[in-house]
């Protein structure tokens, strides 16, 4: 019996398995008709039929029934590919180039995440103009979409052509004009990129800066916007993607506003996370990434802006000093009007994008919140166990992006280079002072699951063991079951009292 005819032994029916995996009950039907799933679904049915079908099995069979052609071109070559004395030759590359195929990696480090098999079938779907009318609904999905997870309700909410770093830029090169004063607060790499921002839009940058791992200080913006009345803009990090640590988003807008500043914020790492309420918190301007705990294709930058920065940029005398990036130019492409061409948009990232909002808009943002912390305490409670310790204090740790302490007399990049090699498992590095100090373990998106969890603990207690440190395998896999077990009957106490 074959891995699709199983699943519908194991659910009952067709339509059962269909509503298991959140698809189309056609797509169910192809499965069987075809006799094998698709390889990409092998990690999700493992998780989805609790082992009783291991992604190994769902691999074997699809190579076995579609085998994967290697080689984009025969040993020898047909008519159309060039000779060895065509002229042209010259240019091409001096190996043979084979398709590419990424090998299977359990991302654990700070972005790119594991993406979600419905993500990434929902991209290879068929492309379709920017402008075509279908296309155009589903970009007013999208913002709607995009307002849920950012709890927002202004109309200029959109993804952006390009990485956190292009949402950032679009940010500071919209609201920042020559001359602007602008406080930048600094406890990590991100906060270092906004005051090459400000220097770059000809701003005149006043930056305060806390020491890496510590959240940012609200004392120290008080006192530095006592000092600089002519600030026009705070900028700040909610979530320090090289620390793991969380600052008070509401607390330091609430500070600026006080004084008549607007605010920027980085919420590259926290969006889909940690609580994000941009109406409840007032927040100015803000932007994001799709590659994080979103666990989306990398490549878009989702931002929403207050329609008080909508007049801002509106009243600039000067130019924006960005064609690509003007607001007021993107307003036609991302507004609610009749759409103007700008540029031509990923059309199948957004698709993707589209299916991975979605899925957060499934599962409740309040319960993806929520799973993120129940996976990190998991996690903390294992590399606790094997005498790890957290660079950032409790209170201030971010649950996505866990900065963990090497241990003395450890190569660290030997460690993650061994997780990588031997176990497929990546995780981050220290970045600038804080290189070769620490790692970063992410559980960001469709990569913060318990069985990347238990992986993640039993490949790096092996790797520790081996390497001499006094890590007995096993304690933390039992370390974090126990906090799974324990976090499972607090949550069943509430219930029973709710009820």
């Amino acid at each position: 019996m074959n891995c699709a005819a199983r699943l519908v032994e194991i659910f009952g029916s067709q339509a059962d398995v269909a509503r298991a995996f959140q698809l189309d009950r056609a797509v169910v039907n192809n499965w069987v008709k075809s006799g094998y799933v698709p390889a990409r679904w092998a990690t999700e049915v493992e998780r989805v039929t609790q082992g009783r079908i291991s992604a190994v099995e769902i691999l074997t069979e699809a190579s076995a029934k579609k085998p994967v052609r290697v080689k984009s071109r025969p040993e020898h070559a047909p008519f159309g590919i060039l000779s060895e004395n065509d002229p042209m030759n010259q240019y091409a590359p001096a190996k043979r180039i084979h398709s590419f195929h990424p090998p299977q990696r359990t991302l654990m480090g700070p972005g790119p995440t594991e993406i979600h098999p419905r993500v990434l079938t929902t991209m290879s779907q068929p492309a379709i103009g920017y402008l075509d009318p279908v296309f155009v609904e589903m970009m007013e999905e999208l913002k709607s979409l995009l307002r849920y997870v950012y709890q927002t309700k202004n109309p200029l909410t959109f993804p952006v052509s390009g990485p956190g770093s292009v949402g950032m830029e679009y940010c500071f090169v919209n609201m920042v004009a020559p001359g602007d004063k602008v406080i930048v607060c600094q406890n990590g790499v991100f906060g270092g990129r906004m005051v090459e921002n400000v220097i770059r839009c000809g701003g005149v940058p006043v930056v305060i800066e806390d020491k890496w791992g510590e959240p940012i200080d609200p004392q120290k913006l008080e006192d530095a916007l006592k000092k600089n009345r002519d600030a026009k803009i705070v900028a700040f990090v909610h979530a320090e993607t090289s620390t793991g640590c969380q600052s008070d988003a509401k607390l330091l807008t609430q500070i600026a506003h006080r004084h008549g500043a607007m605010v920027i914020v980085d919420a590259v790492t926290s969006l889909g996370g940690t609580p994000v309420k941009v109406d409840e918190w007032e927040i100015d301007a803000i932007y994001s990434a799709s590659q994080k705990c979103l666990s989306c294709t990398p490549g878009l930058s989702p931002v929403s802006f207050s329609e008080r920065v909508v007049e801002h940029v509106k009243k600039r005398k000067d130019k924006i000093h960005s064609w690509f990036m003007d607001m007021n130019l993107l307003l036609g492409y991302w507004g609610a009007t009749t759409r103007t061409y700008h540029h031509t948009a990923p059309t199948n990232a957004l698709f993707a994008l589209h299916e991975a909002l979605l899925l957060i808009r499934e599962e409740g943002l309040e319960n993806s919140w929520a799973r993120h912390q129940r996976h990190h305490v998991a996690l903390k409670a294992g590399l606790e166990s094997m005498g790890l310790k957290y660079l950032v204090k409790p209170e201030y740790q971010l649950p996505q992006m866990n900065a963990v302490l090497c241990p003395e007399g450890v190569n660290e990049a030997e460690v993650r280079k061994t997780l990588l090699n031997e176990f497929g498992i990546e995780i981050g590095a220290g970045l600038g002072p804080l290189a070769g100090k620490i790692w970063r373990f992410g559980l960001m998106g469709y990569s913060c699951r318990p069985d990347n969890v238990m992986l993640c603990l039993s490949a790096l207690g092996s790797v520790l063991s081996d390497m001499g440190l006094p890590v007995h395998v096993g304690d933390a896999e039992a370390a974090a079951h126990d906090a799974y077990a324990k976090m499972h009957a607090r949550d069943a106490q509430r219930k029973k009292r709710a009820a």
